[in-house]
């Protein structure tokens, strides 16, 4: 067989967010788009906000010199400067342009950071549920993923997660606002994380994944991880925000508190080129330092969002509003998720099951579609409903 073993071990689990997306392509062309409510995607439907777009436009037509060539395979050092004043005025660290390396994309970031401080053997803290490719991530370099239960409303479990670790534990990845349940981790739950970690006979980092974090609604507040958690990495990406997904671009950024930063920093530099990553795109680095802090319209999320619940706990559905990113992680009206996303689908709606998350029971939708979508899909999940057994 040409294909390792490995992979063809993980396939057998891949991501059941793009295998429900396949399907959502297959069953369009086959019934018409306007008969299939695709909510399996997190793939923002609006166009990127006008500052992006106009400091896009901008670079292009201004065309510098080497503005397409390599550069320190951290990124452009003014773009990292730009950058590290931002953070630096929004956490009270101290970060410098040393400290950020342009990633292609959170993803990027992630794997570059694994790669840099995994032994083979090494764990990897995770709460479930999780983003399902975490797991392929930390198996990219040897680590094994230590998944760790969270409470009732999905917050963070400390004593769970003071049990799980071991000499071996090299790392936590946090992601707040949460993919798929939408809750945001609080201030004081990441105060109580970081006195359990300070307490520690060895470094474990925090890896704080920050795609959704300009996704809060309701007056919610976002901690600032990387202000309370001393031996923060902060992945952030610029996709969600600024619906720019296919893109691919984002930062790593190290506290500078963080004892050995500087060092990691230079792992990280060149794990980033070996992984095949070489640089971030550069086009879009200097976008990203010339945008300002666009935001996406949290107001139009926020309205389809409360559309989508009202309407399906209406229908029946049991439903807790997310209090940041673009899902909804809902209870099934029976134990198995896989089979009442079968029932959906047999509706037209598809949605990812909770399994695909590390949580059965439960099944995620995105709020990346348009409005009619949610309004013209009510009928296909109250069918669905009346089709689950007594």
């Amino acid at each position: 067989m040409i294909v390792a073993q490995v992979i063809q071990q993980q396939l057998e689990h891949s991501s059941w967010i793009r295998r429900m997306f396949e399907e959502g392509l297959r069953m369009k062309a086959e019934r018409g788009v306007e008969n299939v409510f695709d909510f399996t995607l997190g793939n923002p439907d609006e166009d990127p906000p006008a500052e992006v777009l106009a400091a896009l436009k901008r670079q292009v037509a201004a065309n510098p010199a080497g503005s397409h060539g390599y550069m320190p395979n951290a990124g452009f050092p003014k773009v990292r400067e730009v950058l590290a004043e931002r953070l630096r005025r929004h956490t009270g660290v101290d970060f410098q342009a040393r400290h950020l390396l342009m990633t292609v994309g959170s993803s990027g970031a992630i794997n570059t950071a694994l790669k840099a401080i995994l032994d083979p053997g090494d764990e990897v803290i995770v709460p479930m549920p999780c983003f399902s490719e975490y797991q392929f991530y930390i198996a990219n370099h040897s680590g094994k993923m230590v998944p760790v239960e969270t409470a009732a409303d999905f917050s963070l479990d400390l004593d769970a997660i003071r049990a799980a670790i071991t000499p071996r534990t090299r790392a936590i990845i946090l992601n707040s606002p949460h993919n798929p349940t939408g809750v945001i981790y609080s201030e004081a739950t990441l105060r109580e994380l970081e006195a359990l970690l300070q307490g520690l006979d060895h470094t474990v980092v925090v890896i704080s994944d920050e795609p959704y974090r300009a996704f809060v609604y309701d007056c919610a507040v976002m901690p600032e991880t990387a202000a309370i958690i001393t031996n923060c990495i902060v992945a952030h990406s610029y996709s969600k925000a600024w619906a720019v997904a296919g893109e691919r671009i984002g930062y790593l950024a190290i506290s500078p508190r963080l004892a050995g930063a500087d060092e990691l920093m230079h792992a990280c530099t060149f794990t980033n080129r070996i992984l095949g990553f070489i640089n971030a795109p550069a086009i879009w680095q200097w976008v990203a330092a010339a945008s300002g802090e666009a935001m996406p319209n949290l107001a139009m999320y926020q309205e389809k969002r409360d559309l989508l619940c009202e309407g399906l706990s209406n229908a029946g559905y049991e439903v807790s509003k997310p209090q940041g990113a673009f899902y909804l992680f809902m209870k099934t009206p029976i134990p198995d998720d896989i089979a009442f996303v079968r029932l959906l689908t047999s509706e037209g709606v598809l949605t990812v099951p909770g399994a695909g998350f590390g949580r059965g029971g439960y099944i995620r939708l995105s709020l990346t579609v348009p409005r009619d979508t949610i309004v013209r899909s009510m009928p296909g999940f109250a069918r669905a409903l009346k089709k689950c057994p007594k």
